[in-house]
């Protein structure tokens, strides 16, 4: 191929074309051929001839290989076979890590689930996608730093605190961080509806809300007994209400953080740092009395950032009670950002409903750092559904907890295949998030999501657990039936499998007896060769677009070529066994490699 390039360019050259580079891609399956370019047609404008006359020069000057010409001018170049060969030996000696992003910072901000709240299905989601961009921006070279913002200060902590103040925690004593954060949830969801029921309720939330600051400053060693307690936060709080109502606090923050590390542990992924949004709003709220006015301006007793000039809209960034908002707190996140990591790239990965907000504090900051903004990319993505299920809200207390998506997953896996292997149940919902395109809304089916054919993660599991079965029996013996897998190891076949056309995940092997060799099937091996070849490209383009989906619908379909050369390419005893067993090596090394960089682990068996 490269040989290819060198005599488009030479002829390119030749005409004085300095502004075109010749491409090529993989040729149309129809037309046999393995690499296609549309330079004629390209060049026509520059060099006024027909892209049919251009096609013909172009011909002449490649040697080498077959070249076929197809209307309108398109060039079908055929390699030779030792071509092929080449490639797969040099496929098996990559490592596929790239430098790209090499000596480079970057951060990734992802899940953000607030305490005193729990889990929901959007937090899971999140999680896996942030995490398979984690890795792909760490393969390409670059040093990740896993970030976690969460609001352990606003409204909802009041909320949660003014129910959770007649709870008996006594009865939490030897409790789960996941029960702890089941009361949590309950406490949050009934603070919310007194608040919006009882004006006597709302008056002693907003009270609550001020004091939580003053709590938060004062950290949870600070003695309320002895100091003097003259914050106006304090008022109407007696000081040894306000010493219990602080070790509530801080009892809810450990418990959330406990239950948030447990839940992630459980999915493989670990975060770097916790940012609690407490941290950030004095820093946030200094930055933005700085820049008024200026960047931002007084409204009605509030500090504000008005959008409109910039097609966007006004929010409000300290409010009238001179606390700043959520707005105001982003705004201290970035800076502590910058100042603790000097990072190169800074990635968040919000909810859809999250972009208009974002746009406006990104904004508002673009003002006086527009450095910072130059160095952040905003992600987001859509809802997440099961069929019929109507949307979701944590204040009504009707969402799906993210604990639940699990084991429903958990479940139905049980149900469809007996199985409680956690690495498929873990692979079958990562796959199910990832396969889709970050951005629009996802549907999740279950029973399709575990499903051991079609587009998903198990199939893919199986798949490389089938590729990994034939090396191991291969190296154990050169018995050609030790390749198909349900054998034993003394060349037994699985009677019971076969009388039952299934093996125990349900997958029909009735058709895989031991078979004669049949020679080579040549383009079943050299199409999963071509597949293997666009790992790269495909690995790149991921990186670049930050595209998840990108490289699992590679991994799908080349899954799907090793399995026609499975079906119709004996390896073991075959006239080509030692290519074919290259082959099997180079997919098994390919396909670990990519459900690595999706968080996805491979069975040992399946």
């Amino acid at each position: 191929m490269e040989n290819i390039i060198t005599a488009l360019k030479k002829y390119l050259e030749s005409q004085g074309v300095t502004d075109i580079t010749p491409e090529l891609t993989p040729a149309p399956e129809n037309t046999g051929a393995d690499f296609s370019t549309n330079l004629a047609m390209k060049l026509a404008k520059h060099l006024h001839k027909s892209p049919m006359e251009i096609a013909e020069d172009l011909k002449a000057v490649i040697k080498d290989c077959q070249v076929e010409i197809a209307t309108p001018g398109f060039l079908n170049f055929t390699l030779p076979p030792s071509y092929w060969q080449k490639t797969l030996e040099n496929l098996s000696e990559k490592s596929f890590e790239v430098t790209k992003f090499e000596n480079q910072t970057i951060l990734t901000e992802f899940s953000d689930p607030n305490p005193f709240k729990v889990l929901h299905v959007g937090h899971l989601y999140t999680s896996i996608v942030g995490d398979a961009i984690s890795r792909l921006l760490e393969n390409a070279g670059g040093n990740v730093k896993r970030l976690n913002f969460g609001g352990d200060v606003g409204l909802h902590v009041a909320k949660n605190l003014y129910i959770l103040k007649d709870q008996n925690l006594e009865n939490y004593e030897s409790a789960t961080p996941s029960e702890k954060a089941e009361l949590l949830g309950r406490c949050y969801v009934e603070g919310t509806r007194a608040y919006e029921d009882s004006s006597e309720a709302h008056q002693e939330i907003t009270n609550l809300n001020k004091l939580i600051y003053q709590i938060c400053e004062n950290g949870p060693d600070f003695n309320y007994q002895t100091a003097e307690l003259s914050s106006p936060a304090y008022v109407g709080f007696p000081p040894a209400e306000v010493a219990r109502l602080a070790r509530l606090y801080w009892w809810g923050r450990e418990a959330s953080y406990a239950y948030f590390t447990n839940f992630y542990q459980s999915l493989g992924l670990k975060f770097d740092q916790f940012i609690p949004e407490s941290t950030v709003a004095q820093l946030g709220k200094e930055k933005v009395l700085e820049n008024t006015p200026g960047t931002y301006e007084e409204s009605d007793g509030a500090i504000v950032f008005k959008g409109e000039k910039f097609g966007l809209h006004t929010r409000v960034f300290i409010n009238k009670e001179g606390l700043p908002t959520y707005e105001a707190k982003d705004v201290g996140l970035i800076f502590k950002k910058a100042d603790t990591y000097h990072f190169d790239k800074s990635i968040v990965i919000t909810g859809d409903e999250q972009k208009e907000y974002m746009r406006v504090v990104m904004k508002s900051i673009e003002q006086y750092a527009p450095d910072l903004i130059e160095k952040s990319t905003h992600l987001t993505h859509g809802l997440v559904k099961l069929p019929g299920m109507v949307k979701m809200s944590s204040r009504k207390g009707n969402f799906l907890r993210a604990v639940d998506v699990l084991q429903m997953v958990k479940d139905t896996l049980k149900s469809e295949y007996n199985s409680e292997d956690e690495k498929i149940a873990l692979g079958a919902i990562k796959y199910a998030f990832l396969k889709s395109k970050l951005g629009g809304d996802i549907e999740l089916d279950i029973k399709e999501s575990v499903s051991m054919t079609g587009n998903s993660g198990p199939y893919l599991q199986y798949s490389a657990v089938r590729a990994k079965k034939i090396l191991d029996n291969l190296q154990r013996s050169g018995d050609p039936r030790r390749a198909v897998e349900g054998w034993s190891e003394n060349g037994v076949p699985p009677e019971e499998a076969f009388s039952e056309g299934k093996s125990s995940l349900g997958v029909n092997f009735r058709d895989r007896a031991p078979k004669h060799p049949r020679g080579t099937s040549h383009f079943a091996e050299l199409n999963l060769i071509k597949k293997l070849n666009s790992y790269e490209s495909a690995l790149a383009e991921a990186t670049n677009d930050l595209a998840p989906h990108k490289l699992a619908t590679y991994l799908y379909e080349t899954a799907q070529e090793f399995s026609r050369f499975y079906e119709n390419c004996p390896v073991a005893g075959s006239e080509n066994e030692a290519e074919r067993l290259k082959i099997v090596e180079t997919y098994l090394k390919i396909i670990t490699h990519g459900l690595n960089i999706l968080g996805i682990e491979i069975p040992e068996r399946m």
